[in-house]
């Protein structure tokens, strides 16, 4: 019996869309590898639940095989400035005065334990209407539909831990506690915008400042702090990308 043909088959080749997106991500990863690493513990980065995985950022141990940024990873994070920058001319054509710059014309942050701790803030409003109380913070963030959701029915607090701890920290060190955080999070499938008040939480600043001065400690100990959970199959794990070197 004759050997039966697939005529189905056939061998999927690159389009023109799939060959130009490969050219405009393998120009942003290289982009992307030319970029000096962060010589410092970020404070956007200490809510996050793994004190381990702050480690090895921190000491830039190199990520497991397949772990770095993929091109449509960096699409994404550059999209989020782009929509931060849309917010901020939003927001000041409805009447706040919200500056990005200090006198100096730098970015406002903070620096702390010689440097080893950097936090630098999205905003600050100096002037806004409807009576809201000024001088305060504003942290933007973008977030798929199904995060923004979250985010609007149950606030930031609640819904990003990580979040939360930021603008804490921020408040603390930028001298920013007297009046609540503005916090604007876009959608970024639908544009919906939410926008809440995030009163000043001394005792989550607090945590989050500890918490940065274990890890330099344990760094600096050569020390490697309790992983978040003992289930290599948990979500926190799954997705991080010193799985491999984490539970060797």
């Amino acid at each position: 019996m004759a050997a039966l043909l697939d005529f189905n088959h056939r061998e999927k080749k690159p389009g023109f869309a799939d060959v130009v997106n490969a050219l405009i991500d393998t120009a942003l990863t290289a982009e992307n590898a030319e970029r000096p690493a962060r010589d410092y513990l970020g404070g956007s980065r200490l809510g996050d639940a793994c004190q381990r995985r702050l480690q090895y950022e921190y000491l830039k141990v190199p990520k497991d095989d397949g772990a770095e940024f993929t091109g449509r990873s960096l699409r994404i994070f550059a999209l989020g400035h782009v929509l931060e920058e849309l917010a901020i001319g939003w927001l000041r054509k409805a009447g706040f005065d919200l500056r990005t710059r200090n006198r100096h014309g730098e970015q406002f942050g903070f620096s702390a334990a010689g440097g080893r701790l950097q936090g630098h803030a999205d905003g600050v409003i100096v002037a806004a209407p409807d009576g809201m109380a000024v001088p305060a913070l504003w942290e933007c963030k973008s977030a798929n539909a199904k995060n923004w959701r979250d985010i609007a029915r149950r606030g930031v607090v609640k819904a990003k831990p990580i979040y939360a701890a930021q603008i804490a920290l921020y408040q603390a060190y930028l001298g920013l506690t007297d009046a609540p955080a503005l916090f604007t999070a876009i959608n970024k499938d639908s544009c919906e915008i939410w926008h809440e008040l995030v009163p000043f939480d001394a005792e989550r600043a607090q945590s989050a400042s500890d918490k940065a001065v274990r890890i330099l400690r344990a760094c600096d100990a050569g020390e490697l702090l309790p992983r978040h959970t003992e289930d290599p199959e948990h979500f926190e794990c799954r997705f991080c990308a010193w799985k491999e070197r984490c539970w060797a």
